[in-house]
């Protein structure tokens, strides 16, 4: 059973920072890209960043130069630093990973998701 969690949300002022955590656990093989995508009320999921297992990085032009995504992988765990946060950053964060599983000699590669994790920034 995998399970995806995240962590660290919460309430800041307009500026602050918040860093989030998302950790993956149980019984795999190895784990390709991870990410972060938000949703705010009344739209739609997007995408924040995401992180190659090297260690390669990509983010929406909304959030570049505020907000750092890093990976350590010994603990399947990526972290999303937040920086100068805007109220338009409220949502909840949702963290993804592609898990490479082994069954028999037949890798898969299936997406989980975490439950979320509400940021609110407040002006």
């Amino acid at each position: 059973q995998v399970q995806v969690v995240e962590s660290g949300g919460g309430l800041v002022l307009e500026g602050g920072s918040l860093r989030l955590s998302c950790a993956a656990s149980g019984s795999f093989f190895s784990i390709n890209d991870m990410g972060w995508y938000r949703q705010a009320p009344g739209k739609q999921r997007e995408l924040v960043a995401t992180i190659s297992k090297g260690g390669n990085t990509m983010y929406a032009d909304s959030v570049k130069g505020r907000f750092t995504l890093s990976r350590d992988n010994a603990k399947n765990t990526v972290y999303l630093q937040m920086n100068s946060l805007k109220p338009e950053d409220t949502a909840v964060y949702f963290c993804d990973a592609e898990i490479v599983g082994l069954t028999g000699l037949q890798f898969r590669v299936n997406k989980y998701w975490g439950r979320g994790t509400q940021v609110t920034v407040s002006s």
